[in-house]
């Protein structure tokens, strides 16, 4: 058997990693596929195993092995779930919102899945990004997702390369930091229009629109900030 043919009969025998996209805040938002996804698999492999527990007690999943998959054991738990998939286990991977991979070490799983040539299933769901970017206003038939701008290094030479972008961009932020990075967007780059999204599909959503300065201005004025933000930059010119 060549090396090819012995691959293709590994694929055959090797389970299912499926990426279930979660709610990003309401519980209701869930695909009724990817509840079925869940309470068929073999292991549910979730970034924070209280959260998921959380949706997967909602919709009765019941029976299903579930184990962490997160940033602090990522090098450690990537080999023992691909060799779970290689024995022909089937996975979800669930993130706490959203679709798994995107922000958060999911990646690092499905690049070691198709080395492996195991089969991959994207099941489809709600993402913050999209949400945030079609409620701003502001153009989105192209836009570039930044994810969580770097802390330190980096950031000023991204910030700066935003002057003469024609695309809207989109970034996550901490609450505690979202006024000095509103700040330091405006010295860089002007008093761009930005949309400040804010607890997405949740009791309390919220969309701080308007000019960098007349949004600083309304977050100042607020005793704190909660909740998980999105935040969108209008492209130059607009």
């Amino acid at each position: 058997m060549d090396g090819e043919t012995a691959a293709a009969a590994a694929a055959e025998d090797s389970g299912t990693l499926y990426l279930v996209a979660s709610p990003v805040g309401n519980l209701a938002d869930i695909t009724n596929r990817a509840v079925k996804i869940l309470k068929s698999v073999d292991i549910i492999a979730a970034e924070d195993t209280r959260h998921t527990r959380r949706l997967l007690d909602h919709y009765e999943v019941k029976g299903r092995r579930l184990t962490s998959y997160h940033a602090h054991n990522v090098e450690r738990k990537t080999p023992v779930l691909i060799e779970e998939l290689k024995e022909g286990k089937s996975i979800a991977l669930i993130s706490d919102a959203g679709s798994p991979g995107i922000s958060d070490p999911g990646a690092v799983l499905v690049r070691e899945a198709v080395e492996e040539k195991i089969v991959i299933c994207p099941i489809p769901g709600p993402s913050a990004p999209t949400l945030a970017v079609t409620a701003s206003g502001f153009p989105s038939h192209r836009f570039v997702f930044e994810g969580f701008l770097p802390r330190k290094k980096g950031r000023k030479t991204l910030i700066e390369s935003w002057r003469k972008e024609k695309r809207t961009i989109v970034f996550f932020e901490a609450p505690v930091r979202i006024v000095k990075t509103l700040n330091y967007i405006k010295e860089m780059i002007g008093d761009r229009k930005v949309c400040v999204a804010r607890e997405l599909t949740k009791k309390f959503e919220e969309f701080i629109r308007g000019d960098i300065s007349d949004v600083i201005g309304e977050l100042e004025s607020r005793t704190s900030v909660k909740g998980e933000i999105t935040v969108v930059v209008a492209p130059e010119g607009f």
